[in-house]
This record gives structure tokens, sequence and C-alpha cells, in this order.
């Protein structure tokens, strides 16, 4: 493919026909002035294209920059262009920037050192794309719970705000004792902003601690052992970090990257505690003469059957393709487990709903069938 014939291609794929009320909702929404994901992963499905199509980088970074509207990003890559004209390699260039993880510059520098750039380009841009589809399907597996929630608390906000006052004022006048899960909702709406403040400053705080610990280890690790405890959710935020871990050996390993050295970046990029802490100690029982499978099955973390399909491909020496197939299956039970949240949360929220309603109102009630007794 020639650079007319890319253009010709980039610009019907352009047209209005290809565009839906759909792809609206399906873009990728930034406020910020970071290289999102989205934009990532068509930064690297485009210039492994035209890498292919034998276009040099200079002409590559112009096209590319002129397919995005963005002004940042058209500088942005326009930069990255200059420092390559100027005889920086790409590599340095993307770290230069601060828009790039060490996990995509460093890539892309075994792209370089190997000569097969468009390559893991194309590989960079699959990454992105399945942790775009990830985060998609996780988000719309959430939004309904988090909607029906937030509904829930408006719900018994109004009720203890506006209901339970006026029904304590009714119970007032007869003066009745009243039954004892009617006292307790009267008074947690007597005292309901008390309560409230208490709930919002614990939310602020909790916040605010994490922002400013996020990246200090004793916190990672305490909330990575929370996380992992959490039923059915830890498994899944699990299996997710490993599919990760598992394509990003895919990718170095692929790209003949030493062993060792792929632990290295993997641990730099991982961002999950749990394997993080791990790899420090599997890359120096590698370094001292054990294999990969025996140095990881020291490890919980690790399941029995990964572990058990990478002594095969060692065996066999088939590690890069091994782990293609291991991140393939994760993907595959994320995508089942992902849909598993929705099918269980619906009637778990309506649930909640239901009772908490459901006691106010018969907190409420309840006198007054009684003093319809005595009135009787």
């Amino acid at each position: 493919m020639d650079l007319a014939s890319y253009k010709k291609e980039t610009k019907r794929k352009k047209t209005p026909s290809d565009s839906s009320f759909l792809e609206f909702f399906s873009k990728d929404i930034s406020f910020s002035k970071n290289f999102s994901d989205k934009k990532k992963e068509q930064f690297y499905k485009q210039f492994s294209l035209l890498l292919k199509s034998n276009i040099d980088f200079e002409e590559s970074l112009n096209i590319l920059a002129d397919q995005f509207k963005n002004k940042v990003d058209k500088e942005l890559i326009l930069n990255l262009k200059n420092r390559v004209v100027s005889g920086v390699s790409l590599y340095e260039a993307m770290e230069v920037s601060k828009n790039f993880s060490t996990y995509e510059y460093y890539s892309v520098k075994i792209g370089e050192e190997t000569k097969r750039l468009d390559d893991i380009l194309q590989e960079l841009q699959k990454y992105f794309d399945r942790k775009i589809k990830m985060r998609r399907q996780i988000v719309s597996v959430m939004t309904y719970p988090i909607f029906v929630l937030s509904v829930t608390f408006a719900v018994l906000y109004f009720m203890l705000n506006n209901v339970v006052p006026m029904f304590g004022a009714i119970f007032q006048q007869f003066g009745e004792d009243l039954p004892m899960i009617t006292k307790k909702i009267i008074y947690l709406s007597d005292n309901f902003p008390f309560y409230l403040k208490i709930f919002l400053t614990i939310t602020i705080s909790i916040v605010v601690f994490h922002f400013f610990n996020r990246k200090k280890l004793f916190y990672r690790s305490f909330i990575s052992k929370i996380i992992v405890r959490l039923p059915y959710f830890g498994d899944l935020v699990q299996k997710i970090y490993l599919a990760r871990f598992t394509q990003t050996l895919n990718l170095l390993l692929s790209a003949k990257t030493p062993l060792v050295i792929s632990l290295e970046l993997t641990e730099k990029m991982i961002g999950f505690y749990p394997i993080e802490s791990t790899l420090n100690d599997i890359r120096n029982n590698i370094t001292k003469g054990s294999s990969l499978n025996a140095a990881m099955g020291n490890h919980s973390v690790y399941g029995h059957k990964m572990i058990s399909m990478i002594k095969v491909a060692e065996q066999i020496n088939t590690l890069d393709s091994m782990f293609e197939t291991i991140t393939e299956q994760y993907n595959e039970e994320i995508e089942h487990s992902t849909k598993m949240i929705g099918v269980v949360m619906e009637p778990i929220i309506i649930l909640i709903i239901g009772s908490v309603v459901g006691v106010i109102m018969i907190a409420m009630y309840s006198p007054i069938f009684n003093l319809s007794k005595i009135m009787g």
C-alpha cells in the first residue's frame, strides 16, 4: 500500500455514512490534556499501518498529526516528529514527552532494536483496544447499580427529611407509646443531618487519604489485600491484572526480549501490588538458574493452571505463544464474570431498595394500625 492508497482508505473510513448515534456514546470522554487510551489506540493503529506501507517516520508522523483535531494532540505528535528528525530515537522522544508509560516506550525501544517496530506498534494497539473494551464493559455493567443506588439514597433522604417528620408529628399528638422500630426511624430522621455530615466527612477523608498515599507501598499492600478478599470482585480484579501480566510478557517475549528484562519491564507497568511484589523474587530465582514456572510457583497469586501451562511451554520453548493463549483464556473468563455481575446485582439491588422502603413504611404505618384499634 502506497501513500496515496493509504490516504484514500483513511478518507473512505471517515465518511459520514459510517457514523451512527451509538458511535457517539462509544467514544471516550476526557477533560484532561493527557493522551487518552482511545487516542493511543488510534495512534498506534495508524502508525503501524503507515510503517507497513513503507512510509518514512517524518511523513508518517505528519499524517498522524493531521488526523488529530485537538491542538494539544497535534503538538504532541509534531514534537515527536521534530525530535526524531533531529536524531533522537522514537522511544527517547516518547519518554521525554511524559505522555507515554514505561511499558510503551520500552516496547517501542525493543521494536526499534529488533527492526520490528511496526509489529510492536500493532501489539500496543491491540493492548489498548482490549483495555478500552474491558473498561467499557465494566462501566456498562456498573452503571445500572450505581444509578439505582443513587436513586435509593435520594428516596431515603426525602423520606427521612419529609415523610417521617410528618408522621412523627401526628404520633406525638396521640401520645401513645410507639413500637421500637418506629422510635428508631424517628430518631434517625431527627438526627439525619448530623449523620449525613459524619458520612460525608469520613468519605472525603478516605478520598484525601487515598490521594496522598496511593503510591506508598504500605497503602498499596493494604488496599490490594482488601480487594483480593472481596467476594467475587476480588477474583475478577485479580484475573484482570493477570491477563495484563500475561499480555505484557507475550508482547515482550515475542519481540525477542530476554525473560529477565521482560519481567523487569512488566514490574514497572503492571500497577497491581500482589503481582508487582513477586517479580523481583522471580527474577532473582531465574538468575540463579531456576525455571520460570518454579519461581512463580512460590507465590500464590499465580494459579496452578497457569504455572502448569508455563511449565509445558518452557519444555517446548514456546513461552510467548503460551502467554498469548493464557491471555485469551483470562479475557474470556473476565468477559463472562463481568456479564454475571449485572445478572446478580440487579435482584440484589431490588432487594435492598425494597428492604429500605419496606422498613420505613412498616415503621410509620404500624402505629397507625394500633391507634385505629384503640380508637375503635
